[in-house]
């Protein structure tokens, strides 16, 4: 009897280019930014393939005049302003948004359109251009102030820019469509007849939201979090344009070591540090969907 040929797995064949896109686009970068990190900076900037964890202590330490190491707070400031400005910038999104998405939910198909463009028509122009026209509205004699005194309730007020404040506004406005559009699309699957089912059982709009619809459309809010939170931890044009420079977050931090001071190792092990960050995000998320998603199948 013949032997049979083993047929070639075509599946693995067809997610070869997917693979191979990865590794050269994700996997090999990531690995020669750990190998940066790990190496020593070099005389004239840059860096020299020689093993040193200097690049992380520096991240905490300091050499004193005596040559001991003394403690620095000043990237972990930096990295504390960075969680909770994202922190805080993904909690305010998600309050605003999901009243937005479920207005626009509950709209006419034409209507419904028109409004899910124009949630995502900021994103046809230049993130720079949206950026600056806050640098306009917060300045000095910007909209803002003139407004303020034009309604009798300031005289003279310092300008709104170059802050934490000013940092957050800009966060905001540039990362909230991406936490409309998958809240959006969560209400969209949501069955009406299960709100009906609610009222019909009594419960009020409150009982309803918080037992019915919230529960069913957490899958979108987690994806919001996720596509908001990322990007503003290595936000860089908000706090170079809105902070002035002066009040830096991990993303313009990370720029100026690789940049102006010429320190990739370091650059690097702040890179590695926001990384990881991440990571932790997107591991506490998934272990909390599934630990949600068990007790939904229990009960």
């Amino acid at each position: 009897m013949k032997a049979r040929t083993k047929s070639p797995d075509w599946n693995v064949l067809g997610l070869l280019p997917a693979h191979l896109i990865m590794l050269l686009t994700l996997i090999i970068p990531i690995g020669i930014i750990i190998v940066v990190s790990f190496s020593t900076r070099g005389p004239y900037g840059g860096f020299e393939y020689v093993f040193t964890t200097a690049p992380y202590k520096q991240l905490l330490f300091n050499e004193g005049w005596t040559g001991e190491m003394e403690f620095n707070p000043q990237y972990l400031i930096v990295v504390a302003r960075t969680l909770v400005l994202s922190a805080v910038t993904t909690s305010i999104c998600l309050l605003l948004s999901f009243p937005v998405a479920y207005f626009i939910a509950l709209q006419r198909p034409a209507i419904k359109v028109l409004l899910i463009y124009l949630v995502t028509l900021p994103f046809w122009v230049s993130m720079i251009v949206r950026v600056y026209s806050w640098i306009i509205i917060l300045g000095k004699d910007g909209v803002v102030e003139k407004t303020l005194r034009g309604l009798g309730l300031v005289d003279n007020m310092d300008s709104l820019l170059f802050g934490n404040t000013a940092m957050l506004l800009g966060l905001v406005y540039s990362y909230i469509p991406l936490m409309i559009l998958p809240i959006f699309a969560s209400i969209e699957k949501l069955d009406p007849a299960l709100i009906e089912a609610s009222h019909d059982l009594y419960g009020n709009r409150v009982t309803t939201l918080r037992r019915v619809i919230l529960p069913l459309t957490r899958p979108g809010m987690i994806a919001g979090a996720i596509l908001v939170f990322v990007p503003s931890l290595g936000a860089v044009l908000e706090p170079t344009l809105l902070g002035g420079g002066k009040t830096m977050m991990m993303g313009n931090l990370i720029q100026l070591q690789f940049g102006g001071a010429r320190n990739w190792p370091l650059g690097a092990a702040i890179a590695i540090v926001l990384m990881a960050a991440v990571m932790v995000f997107l591991i506490f998320q998934g272990l909390r969907s599934m630990r949600t998603e068990g007790m939904e199948r229990a009960a």
